[in-house]
C-alpha cells in the first residue's frame, strides 16, 4: 500500500500561507494608497516586492478582485479600481445601514466584558490620538473601536459584510485631503459613542453613530476631487 506524500501536502499548505500572507500585505497596501487608483498591477515587480512565487500571488490577486479591492483586466491582469464619487456614497450609505443594525444588536447581547473591552479600545485609541505622528498606530487602534463597539452582535455575516464596506470606504478616506476640525469632532464622538454603549441608550447612540459616518464621509468625498 502506498503511503500519502507528505511533501506534496506541506507544499500545498506552503503555497496557501504564501497566498494568505501577500493578501493581507496587498489589501494593506491597496488600502493605504500605495498604488494609485487605475494603476495595473505589474506581476513581475509584485513578486519582487513580495517576496512570493507567482501561484500564490495570482491567488491573492483574485482574491483581492472577488472582496472588490481589485478589478481583473481581460481575465490575466490587475489594476486598482478608480475613485468614483457614486461609489462612495453607496458604501458611507451601506455603513450606516448596517452598523446601526449591528449596534442596536450589540446593545442588546453586549454583556460586562464586552464593556470592558470597549472601554479599553476607547483608551488606546486615545493614547493613539496624543501620537499623531505615528498615522498607522492610530488606523489599528480605530478599526480596533470600530470593531468592538460591533462585535456582540451576533451575526458574524454581517460583521463580515461592515468589515468589508469598513476596507472600502478606507481606501476613499485615507487618500483624501486630512481636515483637522471634522477630525477633533470624530474623536470626540468615539468616547460619546462609548458612553451611550454604557448606559445603553440605543436611539441616540444609532443617531450619534450615523452622524459620525456622515461626517468622515465628507471628508472621504475629498479623494475623489483630489489631485
Amino acid at each position: 500500500m502506498s503511503t500519502p506524500d507528505a511533501s506534496g501536502a506541506d507544499s500545498v499548505s506552503s503555497g496557501a500561507t504564501a497566498a494568505s500572507r501577500v493578501f493581507d500585505a496587498l489589501k494593506q497596501d491597496l488600502i493605504c494608497g500605495r498604488f494609485a487608483a487605475g494603476e495595473k498591477l505589474a506581476i513581475g515587480s509584485l513578486k519582487t516586492h513580495y517576496r512570493v512565487g507567482l501561484s500564490p500571488l495570482r491567488e491573492a490577486l483574485n482574491r483581492l478582485a472577488a472582496y472588490g479591492l481589485l478589478e481583473q483586466v481581460n481575465q490575466r491582469g490587475f489594476r486598482v479600481p478608480a475613485l468614483r464619487l457614486d461609489e462612495l456614497d453607496d458604501i458611507a450609505d451601506l455603513r450606516s445601514q448596517l452598523e446601526c443594525k449591528a449596534l442596536t444588536q450589540a446593545f442588546q447581547y453586549g454583556d460586562a466584558e464586552w464593556e470592558s473591552q470597549l472601554l479599553a479600545a476607547h483608551h488606546r485609541l486615545r493614547r493613539a490620538d496624543e501620537r499623531p505622528e505615528h498615522v498607522e498606530e492610530w488606523e489599528q487602534a480605530h478599526l480596533r473601536f470600530h470593531r468592538t463597539l460591533l462585535a456582540p452582535c451576533g451575526s458574524p455575516w454581517l460583521l463580515r459584510f461592515i468589515e468589508q464596506l469598513h476596507d472600502q470606504f478606507d481606501r476613499y478616506r485615507r487618500l483624501a485631503p486630512p481636515d483637522p476640525g471634522v477630525r477633533e469632532v470624530l474623536d470626540r464622538q468615539h468616547g460619546e459613542l462609548v458612553q451611550l454603549a454604557m448606559a445603553r441608550r440605543i436611539s441616540q447612540a444609532r443617531a450619534l453613530l450615523d452622524e459620525h459616518i456622515g461626517l468622515s464621509h465628507g471628508v472621504a468625498r475629498g479623494a475623489c476631487s483630489a489631485p
